[in-house]
């Protein structure tokens, strides 16, 4: 049981469920205490150990249900049990036929055949299921069958299962039964199909448990990698989750770090001074207070027809590192800017967007109007430890695109960033402004993928470490 239970933290892991080291010890003294005899307890012990959140519950419930469930016996497998029965009672209640006669002598060759068959088929014909089940698991260990992390492996494990199993001696019998009693070689014919869709059955439901990870890691990397602009309707939930994970990353990374740093170096006068009543002896420290600014960003979204949707995730992300960056402010622009501050955080990601998009979003966009309404309604909103962060394709429409407000934004702000979703061999051809733009930013990137957008977020949070 222990093997199992280790196996299960394995698989509830790749739930999503945070097991660590002493958890799982909690949970195997929970197991010891309350036994395995009664799966209701077990599992509800498992869940009281391990779980610390609805959501984890839920999804351990559901690992615990699929790690603990045996495959339903194939349809084959059924078949001949059922065929076999039939003959059975056939020759219960008709002794006196000269064709019982025969079926009595063809049984006794039977079981002199059975004899000489090897023990797969053997306890295949006996249709011994908790044999059969005992033989799956032990075979599925010994080919290592929790490695399993993609479909594509599950013809490989599958192999390697009814290797373990004796398929080689088994097909060998079949070929012997075909020459010698072709009956019987049916029979056999059909339980070992049973057999192998058992094995198929326990494969997939072993790539459920241990590949759900792998999968969505993969998963995510594709995601990560994938054009926001151009990212299907039915993934657009998706990439919210996976954002909101990259947020949590970059919070993770940046928040403790931050707080065992503010202490700075050892003050050796102070120590000294604190302790002089033990000979100086350092039992009291001093340490130097390390001063650090209070970051601020200022985000200038463009969620006009073009950029809508890298908008929709750049400020979903923005949003959601309150923990590292104290004062976020967020704005919208087409045509006119508004700020949408309040909305963001007010609304779910979702219903924020629509409200955005209904007040400013999908027309043509307008720079120097834009810029010049964040002039005259905002401008004191930036300060020397303001980053001032714009997202959007610098494409003015052959408007006037205010690159001298932009100029004025720069000179107040600590650092001017530019987030580019289109490609930069594009930048300066046809309306696009960004060339002139960039003279005025302290740092200007193409953030068209989720994987540059973390970067780009995380090289301006770095910035204030």
């Amino acid at each position: 049981m222990r093997e199992n239970l280790h196996r299960f933290f394995r698989a509830a892991r790749g739930a999503g469920v945070h097991v660590s080291p002493a958890e799982s010890i909690d949970a195997m003294r929970a197991v010891s205490t309350v036994g395995i005899a009664d799966r209701a307890v077990l599992r509800d012990a498992l869940l009281l150990t391990l779980a610390k959140s609805e959501d984890e519950k839920k999804a351990l419930g559901a690992c615990f249900d699929l790690f603990f469930a045996s495959p339903e016996p194939s349809q084959a497998d059924g078949e001949a049990a059922e065929r076999s029965e039939a003959g059975e009672s056939a020759g219960e209640t008709s002794d006196e036929s000269p064709q019982v006669t025969q079926d009595h002598g063809a049984e006794g060759g039977d079981d002199g055949q059975l004899a000489g068959l090897g023990a797969l088929a053997q306890m295949l014909l006996s249709q011994d299921r908790a044999a059969i089940s005992a033989a799956i698991a032990s075979a599925s260990a010994a080919a290592s069958l929790t490695d399993i992390r993609y479909f594509t492996q599950r013809g490989i494990f599958s192999g390697r299962i009814l290797e373990q199993m004796g398929i080689a001696r088994l097909n060998d019998d079949l070929e012997t039964l075909t020459a010698t009693n072709p009956a019987l070689a049916e029979r056999l014919s059909t339980l070992t199909d049973g057999l192998r869709e058992n094995v198929r059955d326990v494969v997939a439901q072993a790539l459920l448990l241990y590949g759900r990870e792998e999968a969505e890691n993969l998963r995510n990397e594709i995601l990560r990698n994938a054009p926001l602009a151009r990212i299907e309707p039915r993934r657009i939930e998706e990439m919210r989750t996976l954002i909101r994970h990259i947020a949590r990353r970059l919070r993770e990374r940046y928040a403790k770090p931050r707080k065992r740093q503010r202490r700075g170096h050892l003050d050796v006068r102070r120590t000294l001074r604190r302790n002089a009543a033990w000979g100086s002896v350092p039992f009291l420290t001093a340490w130097k207070r390390r001063h650090r600014e209070r970051p601020k960003i200022v985000a200038l979204c463009d969620v006009s027809g073009s950029v809508a949707r890298v908008s929709d995730f750049f400020l979903l992300l923005i949003h959601s590192l309150h923990e590292v960056v104290s004062d976020v402010r967020s704005f919208a622009f087409s045509g006119h800017l508004i700020e949408v501050s309040e909305v963001l955080e007010s609304k779910s990601a979702e219903e924020a967007m629509q409200d955005i998009m209904s007040r400013v979003g999908f027309g043509s966009s307008d720079y120097g109007t834009s810029f010049a309404d964040f002039e005259r309604q905002w401008m004191e909103t930036v300060t020397p430890h303001t980053t001032v962060i714009v997202l959007g394709d610098a494409r003015s429409n052959n408007l006037d695109p205010g690159a001298d407000i932009l100029r004025r934004i720069s000179e107040r702000a600590k650092r001017l960033v530019w987030l580019n979703p289109e490609g930069r061999m594009t930048w300066g051809f046809g309306d696009s402004e960004m060339l002139r733009y960039a003279t005025f930013c302290n740092l200007v990137r193409q953030c068209a993928t989720a994987q540059q957008l973390e970067r780009a977020i995380s090289d301006i949070v770095a910035a204030y470490r």
